[in-house]
């Protein structure tokens, strides 16, 4: 009996893609499966007929020679036809519903490379090291690949074997009924090898865990929550996998003087009321040095003073911020009689004259114009 035309057997035209066909093939599996069709013959006739066709035309090479030459093209041996030993339900209902449950065709064989944990390390930094740079050296627990075994996990001199329950796959199939379901071997956890004579230094399991120290080049200008990444220095990955990243976060401690916003830098300058009220000159700090601010007279409290080019260069580039000195005018404490005097003295000379207190004098005027309303 002349077999079939394949593109007819599973319903599509022969320009048809492969997805096209798979998609055909997969409609006629559902139709003719077998267990769906316990009693019937000529469903499992069918059943190995779309088979064979879908043998043939998912195969690049074989579609072409069938296209050219027809069913001659094509070697029958290869294509598992309806006169090739039966057909295995499993493995060809597998093939179709296998992407539904993550397994794919075939198992693709060997061990599984899993890449390694990235890690985080919190650095503390003064605001100094912070704005100028600096080296550190720091320790980090991590796993490390056994040297011992090579990252292998058996004993020097042997090899892990083939795992026997999944052929070396990592996955087993189950097939309940209808549905064919793919899930990792519970014998070798989807490696697809097992360790009979494992390590004695890593007890088989590839790597060892270790305190590795580690040379952090902080560059300036970094802030709280940068980030540094120091590819490949995470924990080593297993069955050869490549390590994981090492992510050093910044955290800037708090300055006794200093407090920083983006590239500026603020402190507070307590000053006497003289000084406020006369000017003058104060040594000021920087993260420079010493500079002179000049407090000219009448200076108020909380009066800001901006000295350019004295903050911080930000790590991503641009103008270096300012320093911005906030005066604050101290009460003098703990005076004697006589001192006391002199500055009731000095009140009685600056009352009933608005012009040696403007903020009081307005102040006051405003309370009054408050109440009257």
């Amino acid at each position: 009996m002349s077999k079939r035309d394949y593109y007819e057997t599973l319903g599509v035209s022969k320009n048809a893609s492969d997805a096209e066909v798979k998609k055909a093939y997969r409609r006629a599996a559902q139709k003719h499966h077998p267990d769906r069709n316990p009693d019937s013959a000529e469903a499992e006739e069918k059943f190995k007929e779309a088979k064979e066709a879908y043998e043939i035309l998912s195969d690049a090479q074989k579609r072409a020679a069938y296209d050219q030459f027809g069913h001659a093209g094509v070697d029958p041996g290869m294509g598992g036809g309806p006169g090739g030993g039966g057909a295995n339900f499993s493995d060809i209902f597998g093939d179709v519903f296998g992407d539904i449950f993550g397994g794919g065709r075939g198992g693709g064989g060997g061990q599984r490379v899993y890449r390694g944990a990235d890690l985080r390390y919190n650095l503390e930094l003064s605001l100094e090291d912070a704005v100028r740079g600096t080296t550190v050296k720091i320790r980090v627990p991590t796993y490390t690949s056994c040297k011992t075994c090579d990252g292998s996990g058996a004993k020097k001199g042997t090899k892990p074997s083939t795992c026997t329950t999944c052929g070396g796959h990592g996955q087993v199939r189950m097939q309940q009924g209808f549905f064919s379901v793919q899930q990792t071997c519970p014998r070798c956890n989807g490696t697809g090898s097992v360790i009979g004579d494992p390590c004695d230094d890593c007890h088989g399991q590839g790597r060892i865990k270790e305190q590795k120290t580690l040379s952090v080049k902080v560059p300036a200008g970094v802030d709280n929550g940068d980030r540094i990444r120091l590819a490949n220095e995470g924990e080593a990955g297993e069955n050869g996998g490549p390590p994981g990243d090492l992510y050093v976060q910044i955290q800037v401690k708090e300055h006794a003087i200093f407090k920083r916003d983006d590239a500026n830098l603020y402190c507070e300058v307590p000053i006497s009321f003289v000084t406020a009220a006369l000017g003058g000159e104060l040594d000021v700090p920087t993260l420079d040095g010493r500079v002179v601010l000049k407090v000219p007279p009448e200076s108020q409290t909380g009066k800001l003073f901006r000295m350019r080019g004295k903050g911080v260069k930000p790590v991503r580039g641009g103008a270096v911020g300012d320093l911005l000195c906030r005066v604050i005018v101290e009460t003098p404490v703990k005076l004697s009689g006589k001192q006391k005097d002199l500055l009731r003295q000095l009140d009685d000379s600056l009352q009933g004259n608005g012009k040696h207190s403007p903020q009081h004098h307005s102040w006051l005027d405003g309370v009054k114009k408050f109440f009257t309303e």
